[in-house]
């Protein structure tokens, strides 16, 4: 049987503020990119995220951003220095697995958040920053990456372990990169569309952008962004066109060396 992650970025809210309904998504998914500090998530949401995780059997990866709490993470910050952002992504890997820590739990993985992520994939500076950054602190964690980006280029070069992800509801351009969220369909929001897409894309082997062009990837995980208005029925019926196609559901920690 074929075997794949189900991932979600999570332990987003802040203070009095909720993001996404992270009971209900750890329930469906096997993998949780989880909030640092920066973007979204505090002490309290870190812990109770990682709790949560914990009781459903979900591996949990650290999941930092840029420090933009105003703009969720999704905000291009330029000029910045590479050395700068690797130290603001090592200061919030440790602030996970100090937490993490604290729950007898295990940091498994390390997934970039939102523009710094987006900036990174095709920035080769940003991505070996980001890519440091893991290495100095926690060289183990499976390094969460689009297929074909910097991203990727980056952990290969400087030999971390990878997982490939794509995503279940997100647009693709030519070049196998997300279509920036401003564009018009960037973002699918209707899981019985989504899901069949999923399906095809994993038995192809390939994703295909917004023109109809077939790019093929490897593909070890499956993403949902936890935020969004219709992540619960999303992330469901992906997880129900998956088993039904015979392909297990199972942490990318589990499934990958």
């Amino acid at each position: 049987m074929a075997v794949m992650d189900l991932n979600s970025d999570l332990g987003e809210s802040f203070g009095p503020y909720k993001i996404g309904n992270d009971e209900e998504m750890l329930t469906i998914i096997s993998s949780a990119n989880v909030g640092c500090g920066f973007h979204g998530g505090d002490p309290v949401v870190m812990h109770r995220t990682l709790e949560l995780a914990k009781e459903n059997d979900v591996g949990v990866g650290a999941h930092p951003g840029f420090n933009d709490l105003y703009g969720f993470g999704r905000r291009q910050i330029v000029g910045e220095r590479p050395d700068d952002i690797e130290k603001m992504l090592i200061y919030q890997v440790g602030a996970i697995q100090g937490m993490a820590a604290a729950l007898d739990m295990r940091v498994t993985h390390y997934k970039i958040h939102g523009a710094l992520g987006n900036m990174a994939c095709v920035d080769p500076d940003l991505a070996m920053a980001a890519a440091r950054a893991v290495k100095a602190v926690a060289p183990d964690l499976l390094f969460l990456v689009l297929p074909g980006s910097e991203l990727e280029k980056a952990g290969e070069r400087i030999g971390l372990r990878l997982a490939r992800e794509i995503f279940g509801d997100r647009a693709y351009d030519d070049a196998g990169m997300l279509v920036p969220r401003k564009q018009e369909g960037a973002v699918l929001h209707d899981p019985e569309v989504a899901a069949p897409r999923i399906v095809k894309f994993i038995e192809q082997g390939a994703i295909e952008s917004v023109n109809g062009k077939k790019i093929p990837v490897p593909i070890d995980s499956i993403c949902v962004h936890g935020d969004s208005p219709s992540a619960v029925e999303m992330a469901a019926a992906i997880r129900l066109a998956l088993t039904d196609a015979g392909i297990e559901i199972r942490p990318m920690s589990q499934t990958l060396n």
